[in-house]
């Protein structure tokens, strides 16, 4: 590994290392970017600060040279591009770690080693992998030769605390008014989609939604990778299974949100709606399961019905089968957008079916 350079960009980051156990209001909010010098000092880079054991979480030791940064609340991602560089986004976009080159063997040990502790097995037969460490980090790796470039790791780490409204009511991500429309979803029992794209805030949106239900409501969640942290007391998780070596005891979402429904919910959650799953959501919310939600990408939220047309697509259900279906089962679409370092809620809107039957959405005033 090349030694770490200092090329002056210390001062313009600000790395300022804490416990990630430790709350303080000035970290509860995941979305308000840490203090930076102006935009003109802003080089895109940063210096390699050495590890400190000492203040290490308790996950952060199977980082290896990333490990240093589990002690910086403010990360929210870190990219590792093989031997080319290693990326870390602190809420205001990613900017390079200068003189942190490792060599492709041992970021291929570190992916390695991390599916591993997730649970889960990544090699040339099953090079794309998700799995959740202990502490709360989503890690995603690919190996040659599907990456050209080395083994590829991308790792999404927790906020210090599971999000609540009042965390993210800092007259950015909502105002005054939204907060009150999208608490009084959940005291309704309306079925929500969030939409947006990676990055835009969904999850933590949803988490904060999920733990303004009452205490005594059985939620249960369905992940392909759990990553919900929802601060509330009868708060359950049900994450996918990838198949072993043979291909055998796999379990996908479209079987887990069955098995959910057997769990008897109060409110039925899937994490994210990728495929065939939308079926079972679709038909759960239909039959009497209120108060759940899901997450959804979209561009916009005017392009969620052709979004929920092609998962239809891939469950065998027509357009015309997935507007009814959805039209009925969802109450409201939460579209969130991320613009510079802040996230916030873009537009809610409806759906509804237009007069080729087709499914349609209308923004809310």
């Amino acid at each position: 590994m090349s030694p770490p350079r200092d090329d002056g960009a210390a001062d313009a980051v600000g790395f300022t290392p804490r416990p990630r156990s430790q709350a303080s209001a000035q970290h509860t909010a995941p979305f308000v970017a840490s203090p930076r010098r102006p935009p003109d000092d802003n080089r895109g880079t940063e210096p390699y600060p050495p590890a400190d054991p000492t203040e290490v979480d308790h996950y952060a030791a199977d980082l290896g040279f990333l490990s240093f940064l589990a002690r910086d609340r403010a990360v929210t991602d870190v990219f590792v591009n093989g031997p080319s560089g290693v990326w870390v986004d602190r809420g205001s976009g990613p900017r390079q770690i200068v003189g942190l080159a490792p060599p492709e063997s041992e970021v291929r040990a570190l992916a390695v080693r991390l599916i591993a502790r997730g649970g889960r097995h990544v090699d040339e037969a099953s090079p794309c992998v998700d799995a959740r460490l202990g502490g709360g980090v989503r890690v995603h790796a690919v190996l040659p030769p599907i990456s050209r470039g080395g083994t590829l790791l991308s790792l999404r780490f927790p906020p210090g605390q599971p999000p609540t409204l009042d965390a993210l009511d800092d007259g950015v991500f909502f105002s005054a008014v939204e907060r009150d429309r999208v608490a009084a979803l959940v005291t309704a029992r309306a079925n929500i989609l969030l939409t947006g794209a990676a990055g835009s805030g969904k999850t933590t949106l949803l988490a904060a939604l999920l733990g303004q239900a009452p205490p005594n409501e059985r939620i249960i969640a369905v992940e392909d990778v759990a990553e919900l942290r929802v601060r509330h007391p009868h708060f359950l998780a049900l994450e996918s299974r990838q198949a072993n070596l043979e291909g055998a005891g796999g379990i996908g979402l479209d079987r887990l949100v069955r098995e959910a429904l057997r769990m008897r919910p109060d409110r039925l959650v899937l994490g994210e709606c990728r495929g065939a799953e939308v079926r079972e959501l679709l038909g759960a919310l239909n039959t009497g399961h209120d108060g759940g939600a899901g997450t959804l990408h979209a561009n916009s939220l005017r392009d969620v019905p052709a979004r929920l047309e092609s998962l239809g697509a891939l469950a065998g259900l027509g357009a015309e089968a997935i507007a009814r279906q959805a039209r009925s089962a969802i109450g409201a679409v939460i579209h969130l957008e991320r613009v510079g370092a802040r996230r916030r809620i873009a537009a809610v809107g409806a759906l509804g079916i237009d007069s080729h039957d087709r499914l349609s959405v209308e923004p809310l005033p």
